[in-house]
């Protein structure tokens, strides 16, 4: 095993936060992780705080367990799945899979795949029944520490130092943008409604701004969020606060409505007013966690339009676009990353994610 990582036994721990329960995160120390020969070890540069890992902390039925849903969480666990690293030891077997070298930076996929399930055997890893995204489940500790490994099944890729850490630890979230854009099937001729201009929505603007579509329109609560979405590349804001979004689109489609809604706030208005301004036969994709049931008289989507509706999960085969994108500055990433904090501030950094109206995207750096 190849190391720069050299300390005294006694000395070999590292901070960390551990998730224990809703609104039970702790600052603790734990030894850092052992690694075997086809594993890696990181130095987390920085690890970001995605709306799921707040909505986690604010105890959502989806991972805390429900009467129709297990508990998802597994604790005492160490969150975090939107993250950069830099190799400081590496197995012979792992330098040899991944490509890497001590130094280098990588960044894992946020689920670690069992590569013998129903799914996995089929390509569709983001469906792996064993689950283990990083951050909530044992075998898959997060980033939110100074060190993770990177287990054996992980999907490892380099990214350029080029990009520095506060920037590339949006790999992730917009892996997962581009994975829902890729799920809508958007056409030359098509009107698209990006809904929520929060790290997912404006990197899911990025992603269909490059599928050319007719018409781009983006919805939020925010002026200055839809003023980062214009910059991503929106041709058409709407502030839900300030107009009926529903009859402005109807107003900029001859009365027919979108061919494409991309759901990405988690708020079961946004889910309604989609459907309502939706064209027939359009296609709905949802990428969102939700903290609370959603309802809607289900006619719509099957007699009055018949509609497509497509759930998105991960983003399975989109980290290598992002990296892309991010290497490229596609993005306004200045804009797009609010705020930058030490680990020991997490509790806050989660609290501005779940009030939303003073952050987009909240980076921890250990």
């Amino acid at each position: 095993i190849i190391s720069y990582l050299q300390q005294p036994a006694k000395a070999a721990r590292m901070q960390c936060v551990v998730c224990h329960a809703p609104e039970d995160y702790r600052l603790e120390t734990r030894p850092i992780p052992e690694i075997g020969d086809d594993e890696v070890l990181v130095k987390i540069l920085a690890v970001g705080i995605c709306a799921g890992d707040a909505k986690c902390f604010a105890g959502a039925p989806y991972f805390w367990g429900s009467p129709d849903h297990p508990r998802y969480v597994q604790p005492p666990v160490i969150p975090g799945h939107e993250f950069i690293g830099e190799v400081v030891k590496i197995g012979q077997m792992a330098e040899k899979k991944y490509q890497l070298c001590v130094g280098d930076h990588a960044v894992a996929e946020q689920i670690i795949p069992c590569w013998d399930c129903h799914f996995c055997k089929r390509g569709k890893y983001n469906m792996c029944t064993v689950h283990d995204v990083c951050g909530f489940h044992q075998a898959s500790q997060g980033a939110m520490a100074t060190y993770m490994r990177y287990p054996a099944n992980s999907i490892v890729h380099k990214v350029p130092k080029s990009i520095p850490a506060w920037k590339a630890v949006f790999v992730e979230p917009l892996a997962c943008s581009i994975h829902a854009i890729e799920l809508g099937d958007i056409q030359f001729s098509d009107t698209v409604v990006i809904s929520g201009c929060g790290p997912l929505g404006l990197g899911m603007v990025t992603a269909a701004k490059l599928k050319n579509p007719k018409l781009l329109i983006a919805l939020d609560l925010f002026d200055w969020k839809l003023d980062i979405a214009k910059k991503c590349g929106a041709d058409v804001i709407l502030n839900a606060t300030k107009v009926n979004v529903v009859e402005e689109v109807q107003k900029l489609t001859g009365g027919f409505g979108c061919d494409v809604y991309v759901e990405a706030t988690g708020h079961p208005l946004s889910v309604k007013q989609g459907l309502l301004m939706m064209v027939k036969q359009g296609r709905f994709v949802e990428y969102s966690v939700f903290g609370k049931e959603t309802s809607v008289d289900w006619t719509i989507i099957s007699d009055a339009k018949e509609l497509t509706i497509r759930g998105g999960h991960l983003s399975p085969l989109c980290y290598p676009k992002a990296i892309s994108l991010l290497e490229n500055n596609q993005l306004p990433m200045e804009d797009i990353i609010t705020h930058q904090l030490p680990l020991t501030d997490v509790v806050k950094g989660i609290n501005l994610v779940n009030k939303s109206s003073e952050s987009i995207k909240v980076v921890l750096i250990p």
